[in-house]
């Protein structure tokens, strides 16, 4: 059940859709997910696919899980560096799964920190959904990888 403040509802409308295709999924097909934070990563110099990836293999592996996601980006409003990856709006996302790791990386375009958080879950999710698409398709011999 969203929560309500005054002027806003949590989670957004954005999110709630693929949250709930996400954990429906999860749901009938017994699996689990976990989630790793960077802000736990001690030499941590900002956000890359690859420090994703490993963070999204690793917490995997600890924590025994079907899944697990990684994400990190730069909300904004402003940007920490002349890189791309230090740019607001831009996220590294990361799944690992049994079958391995996918990773995908996105520019919002977009200068709000709020919006871009949304954007960033919403897209993280998205990402879990096609990991779990391709391996229910990998599993019953749609996919041939």
């Amino acid at each position: 059940m969203p929560s309500k403040t005054v002027d806003a509802v949590f989670p957004p409308a954005e999110l709630r859709e693929i949250v709930t295709e996400v954990v429906e999924l999860l749901k009938d097909r017994g699996e689990t997910i976990s989630c790793g934070e960077t802000e736990q990563i001690d030499n941590f110099t900002g956000p890359s696919i690859h420090c994703v990836l490993g963070l999204a293999e690793h917490v995997r592996g600890q924590l025994g899980s079907t899944y697990a996601v990684a994400e990190s980006g730069t909300a904004g409003p402003t940007h920490w560096g002349k890189t791309s990856n230090m740019q607001a709006g831009y996220v590294a996302l990361a799944v690992a799964s049994g079958s391995g790791c996918v990773e995908r990386e996105i520019e919002t375009g977009l200068t709000d920190r709020d919006a871009n958080m949304v954007k960033f879950a919403v897209e993280a999710l998205r990402l879990v959904k096609d990991v779990i698409a391709a391996d229910m398709a990998r599993f019953s011999g749609w996919l041939n990888c």
